[in-house]
């Protein structure tokens, strides 16, 4: 039974180097406050506030380092709060995806795409996919058990590369169906 850890991902944002500029003032970069669990990746002590067209999400996190391209990863709950598109994609596929603005206490920035609720995914090593017996882009579902709340998500797409560490990373609305709270861990079934 190949079982892997589920870490909740809450919304946050990837900025690029010139909208930390922009957000944050000139020369400014990113302030790492704690490491996140794949390598090099990390949450900073830099926050923005979201607005869409119906409301605002102030103390929105943003992680680092910076990206090619700033994009903005939040929950569909979320996304009628804001009252933005986030159609469901992959981290990175953001080509005709949802805008809003962000706000920092230098400026702010219009992104004309970059909204998404994240698909739920697994990071693995090489390694790990062997171990698993899984492959690259591979879809499969994930049987999470909890007291009273056990779930089985589906359209998992599995992400393999050595510089990842085995996590299935979920939004906050997945994680509360399933109440996938504290350690936490899925079995793969294909």
């Amino acid at each position: 039974m190949a079982k892997v850890l589920v870490e909740t991902s809450a919304r946050h944002v990837h900025l690029s180097a010139q909208d930390i500029e922009t957000l944050f003032g000139a020369g400014a970069t990113l302030t790492e406050k704690k490491p996140l669990s794949q390598p090099g990746q990390f949450a900073c002590e830099e926050r923005v506030t979201l607005v869409g067209p119906k409301k605002s999400i102030a103390n929105v996190i943003v992680l680092g380092p910076a990206r090619p391209a700033t994009q903005v990863e939040i929950s569909l709950t979320d996304a009628r709060t804001l009252g933005v598109t986030a159609p469901v994609r992959e981290s990175g596929d953001i080509e005709g995806t949802g805008t809003c603005k962000l706000v920092g206490p230098a400026g702010e920035v219009e992104i004309d795409c970059g909204v998404i609720a994240a698909k739920r995914h697994i990071h693995l090593t090489p390694a790990d996919a062997e171990e698993f017996g899984v492959a690259d882009k591979e879809i499969v579902s994930v049987k999470i058990e909890s007291d009273g709340r056990t779930t089985i998500f589906g359209d998992v797409v599995v992400r393999v590369s050595p510089k990842f560490a085995a996590a299935m990373h979920i939004d906050t609305d997945e994680s509360n169906a399933a109440c996938a709270f504290g350690q936490c861990y899925g079995e793969i079934i294909k």
